[in-house]
């Protein structure tokens, strides 16, 4: 079985905060950096115990969620098509550029007006890119960094945030149309790479998709799935894990969820998350697949 996220960059949770409320999962209550700090560390623990690599850089003082470096680019190869994020996080753009050339990567730039939200909005299964769109990512983006990277694309919708009235949520802080699964990273995961004999492996919550894209997935057949519940998916951020198509550090929250990934003979390793998913992000959120 070929393994998948060999090589994770993350950054830290030095300067994580939730000042700008830039999704729905943001709250009120106070930041404790110290336990981001150590949940972080938790999470980069268990990637090295899966056998990943991870490359380590300094989080950027100048953003409350730096520690996201799944936003930061989508990577394949020696190329990356740099994000383009809301403007509580528009620096991470450079920080994000200098630290992936100084890796080595050939950093190549949508234009500025466009969003993309990087990794977090585009999962890759070998030659498939599961990508979604509305919320943080431009299908426009999307088309150009599936065909500049070689993937076919395979273009999805999460159902917007609605007000008491019925209507679509533009988010205050942001001013981008808002969702729960604002990001397909909350919505969708990548479990096992394609071989020549046997389909990729995802997972997905079909009540997170708008009814296009939700009858898109059942009918896809060119790989093999798993369904996520609502609750585990909305709030134990089940589909936000990183695997490496044997060992899955996901959610410690989703014990259904969990069964089913073991069923399917992977091993699961469950670091407890809280303070993290203030700022709307989990396990996947942190990290930035390198190959």
């Amino acid at each position: 079985m070929p393994k998948i996220n060999n090589t994770v960059l993350m950054s830290g949770a030095d300067y994580f905060a939730n000042d700008a409320p830039i999704n729905p999962y943001y709250a009120d209550e106070s930041i404790d950096v110290s336990t981001a700090i150590q949940e972080h560390a938790e999470i980069e623990a268990a990637m090295r115990e899966a056998g990943i690599k991870v490359v380590k850089v300094a989080p950027p003082p100048t953003s409350q969620d730096g520690v996201y470096t799944a936003n930061w680019a989508l990577v394949r190869h020696n190329k990356a098509i740099l994000a383009r994020l809301p403007n509580a996080r528009k620096s991470e753009e450079a920080w994000a550029e200098r630290e992936l050339e100084a890796l080595g990567f050939e950093v190549i730039q949508e234009p500025e007006d466009w969003h993309f939200s990087g990794q977090g909005d585009a999962l890759a299964c070998g030659d498939l890119l599961f990508c979604g769109s509305n919320y943080r990512s431009d299908v426009r983006a999307q088309e150009f960094a599936a065909e500049t990277l070689g993937y076919r694309r395979i273009q999805l919708q999460a159902k917007p945030l609605l007000d008491e009235n019925g209507q679509a949520v533009v988010n205050a802080s942001s001013g981008w149309p808002d969702s729960f699964y604002y990001d397909i990273d909350l919505a969708l995961s990548i479990l096992k790479g394609p071989t020549e004999t046997e389909k990729g492996l995802i997972a997905y919550c079909p009540e997170a998709f708008t009814s296009e894209s939700r009858v898109l997935l059942e009918q896809f057949d060119e790989v093999d799935k798993i369904i996520v519940s609502e609750k585990d998916a909305k709030q134990a951020f089940a589909c936000n894990l990183v695997s490496t198509g044997e060992t899955v550090i996901m959610s410690a929250h989703a014990p259904d969820f969990t069964e089913a990934i073991q069923a399917h003979g992977l091993r699961v390793i469950n670091p407890s998350i809280k303070e993290l998913a203030k700022g709307g992000g989990y396990i996947r959120c942190t990290t930035l697949s390198l190959e």
